[in-house]
Order: C-alpha cells, then sequence, then structure tokens
C-alpha cells in the first residue's frame, strides 16, 4: 500500500511538472516576444542617434588666498559699516559698498566662488546689523566706530603682509 501511494503521488508530482513546465514555457514565450517586439525599436532609435558626449571636467575649485579669512572679515566689517553709516549718516566717505566692489573687482575677478564668499561675507554683516539696529542709537554709533578701527587695522595688516 505504500508503495502504491508513492506511485500515485509520483504520477501526481510528475503530471504537475509538466503542466507546470508547459505553462510557464508559453508564458515565457510570449514575454520574450513581447520584450523582443519592444526592443527593437528602442535598439534602432538608440543606433540612429550620436554617442553620448563624455562629461565636462569639474570646474577646479579655487585654492584660498591665505589671507582669505582677514579678507572675510573685513568684506563683513565693511557691510556693517555700510548699514550704520546709512541708518546713521556721518561725515566723510560714504563709499563702504564701493570701496568693498573695488577690493571684489581686484581681487576675486577670476575666481567666482572666492567673490561669492566675499559677497556673502559683505552681506551678512549688513544683514546683522540691520536686524539689531533699526534707528541711530548711541550703540549704532559706538559699534560703527569700533567696526571702522577693526577694518581699518585688518585693511593695514592685510596688505603690509601679504601686499607687493
Amino acid at each position: 500500500m505504500n508503495t502504491r501511494i508513492t506511485a500515485i503521488w509520483t504520477k501526481i508530482v510528475e503530471s504537475r511538472y509538466w503542466v507546470v513546465r508547459s505553462v510557464m514555457g508559453r508564458r515565457v514565450c510570449i514575454l520574450l516576444a513581447v520584450l523582443v517586439s519592444m526592443g527593437m525599436p528602442v535598439a534602432s532609435h538608440a543606433a540612429s542617434q550620436k554617442p553620448p558626449q563624455p562629461p565636462a571636467p569639474p570646474p577646479q575649485e579655487s585654492k584660498p588666498a591665505p589671507y582669505d579669512d582677514k579678507l572675510a572679515r573685513l568684506s563683513e566689517i565693511l557691510g556693517a559699516v555700510q548699514y550704520l553709516r546709512t541708518l546713521c549718516p556721518a561725515t566723510g566717505p560714504q563709499e563702504w559698498r564701493k570701496a568693498m566692489s573695488d577690493i571684489l573687482a581686484a581681487d576675486t575677478a577670476n575666481e567666482p566662488q572666492r567673490k561669492q564668499r566675499m559677497t556673502a561675507a559683505f552681506n551678512r554683516g549688513y544683514r546683522t546689523f540691520a536686524a539689531v539696529h533699526t534707528s541711530c542709537t548711541p550703540a549704532a554709533i559706538l559699534a560703527e566706530q569700533k567696526y571702522r578701527n577693526e577694518g581699518a587695522t585688518l585693511a593695514q595688516e592685510i596688505t603690509s603682509r601679504f601686499g607687493n
């Protein structure tokens, strides 16, 4: 009896295997035919296109100058003084923004990333004081004087150490 069950079970398994195999075989053939028919137009379209261009080399990052940190601080100071001088008009030159433009033109002409960093520092100095001081107060006048002195010291240090 045990051998008879084994024989029946073997026939069932074999018949299922052949049914599954034949159904799967049909499905695979259909899938393959669909893929081939879809792939032919793509292959012919791909063959008609030009080969892709090699990617452009990434732009070289400019190395920071040895005085970039000091120049960024000077830029920030110029931005702060520009705002404070506009807020509290004083006698003397009011051309802080022009001074910054001249520095950018002279020092970062061919280096857009450095120019962007220095411009960001100027704007940061301007916005920092714009957020704190909305009117001319004694504290704003004192801050402007301190920043002018620090800026003069930095400018002298940069030119004496790194100037030609």
